[in-house]
């Protein structure tokens, strides 16, 4: 059974940082990746790491500041410079074809407050 849990999630003040980790269990991924939503409004992309190379993939909104990683089965991602804007829930994602996410995680709070 393959499950993604999500932690780290919580309440910063703007410019703060926080960290989100992803534990991932049940099979081998290509890739693994970070997704945001709030109310209204369609999930978005923020960022990715292939398993294997390491390449890593990110947003215009959230370059320079956030910063995807990987170790063993976990993935995590590094919150700098958070503003407002970022407050969303978050939901890790992992994919195992050649394209996609088949999984995702049931998603962590993260609110900035100004």
């Amino acid at each position: 059974q393959v499950q993604l849990v999500e932690s780290g999630g919580g309440l910063v003040q703007a410019g703060g940082s926080l960290r989100l980790s992803c534990t991932a269990s049940g099979t081998t991924f290509n890739r693994m990746g970070w997704f945001r939503q709030t109310p209204g409004k369609e999930r978005e992309f923020v960022a990715a790491i292939a398993w294997r190379s390491g390449n890593t993939y990110y947003a215009d909104s959230v370059k320079g500041r956030f910063t995807i990683s990987r170790d063993n089965a976990k993935n995590y991602l590094q919150m700098n410079s958070l503003s407002p804007e970022d407050t969303a829930v978050y939901y890790c994602a992992a994919g195992t074809r050649i394209t996609g996410y088949e999984y995702w995680g049931q998603g962590t709070q993260v609110t900035v407050s100004s």
